[in-house]
C-alpha cells in the first residue's frame, strides 16, 4: 500500500513543482488590479486631449506656445526600458545560485530606475518654471495627474528592489527561494510597458495628430 501510494503522490509533487505558485498568481492579481487603475487614468486622458486636438485652436500647448519636449522624453523613457535588463539579469542570477549577479543586477536596476525619476522632476521643474502647472486648465492637472501616478508607481518599484538588495546582502535568497525577486522583476515590467503607452499617448500623439 505504501509504495503504490507514494507512487501516485510523485507525480502530484512533480506537477506542482512546475505550475505557478500561489504567490505568482498573487501578483498577477495585483498588477492586473493596478493596470484597470492606469487605465481608466490614461483613458480620461485620451479622451480630453482628442477632443482638445479636435477644437480649433483648442490645441494642448505649454503656455510658451510650444508642445512637450518629446526628445528629452524619449531619452528618459530609453533609461527606464535599459533598466529592464538589469532586473532580468538578477532574476536570472539568482536562478542559478549566482548571488553576486542577484547583488549587481538589482543595483543597476535601481540606478536606472533612480535617473529615470530625476529626469521627471527635472522635466517637472522646467515645466513650472515655463508657469506649466497642475492648475494650467485641463492639460496641467491631466498631464501632472498621469505622468505623477506613473512615477509614484516607479519609487514603489524602486523600493522594492532596494528591500531586496538589503535581503540579497544578507543572503536571504537562494536558488529555489527567491519569488520577492521575481515579483519585483514582474512589478518593473510592468511600470515599464505602462509608460510606454504614457508616452505615446502625452507626447507623441499630438504630434502625429498635427500631422495628420
Amino acid at each position: 500500500m505504501s509504495v503504490v501510494h507514494g507512487e501516485q503522490v510523485r507525480p502530484l509533487e512533480e506537477h506542482v513543482e512546475v505550475g505557478r505558485s500561489l504567490n505568482w498568481w498573487g501578483m498577477i492579481l495585483f498588477i492586473s488590479s493596478e493596470a484597470l487603475i492606469f487605465a481608466n487614468l490614461i483613458a480620461a486622458y485620451l479622451y480630453l486631449e482628442v477632443r482638445g486636438l479636435q477644437i480649433k485652436d483648442g490645441l494642448w500647448l505649454l503656455p510658451s506656445g510650444e508642445h512637450l519636449d518629446w526628445t528629452f522624453a524619449l531619452g528618459n523613457t530609453a533609461i527606464l526600458l535599459l533598466s529592464s535588463i538589469p532586473a532580468v539579469y538578477a532574476r536570472r542570477s539568482i536562478t542559478k545560485g549566482n548571488k553576486k549577479g542577484l547583488i549587481i543586477g538589482l543595483a543597476g536596476a535601481i540606478f536606472l530606475g533612480a535617473v529615470f525619476l530625476g529626469g521627471q522632476v527635472y522635466e517637472y521643474i522646467n515645466l513650472y518654471s515655463e508657469h506649466f502647472t497642475l492648475q494650467t486648465k485641463v492639460f496641467g492637472s491631466a498631464f501632472f495627474t498621469l505622468t505623477g501616478f506613473h512615477g509614484l508607481h516607479v519609487s514603489i518599484g524602486i523600493l522594492f528592489m532596494v528591500i531586496c538588495l538589503i535581503r540579497a546582502t544578507r543572503g536571504d535568497f537562494t536558488a529555489k527561494k527567491h519569488f520577492a525577486v521575481e515579483a519585483a522583476e514582474m512589478y518593473w515590467h510592468f511600470v515599464d510597458i505602462v509608460w510606454i503607452i504614457v508616452f505615446s499617448v502625452v507626447y507623441l500623439l499630438p504630434l502625429l495628430m498635427i500631422q495628420g
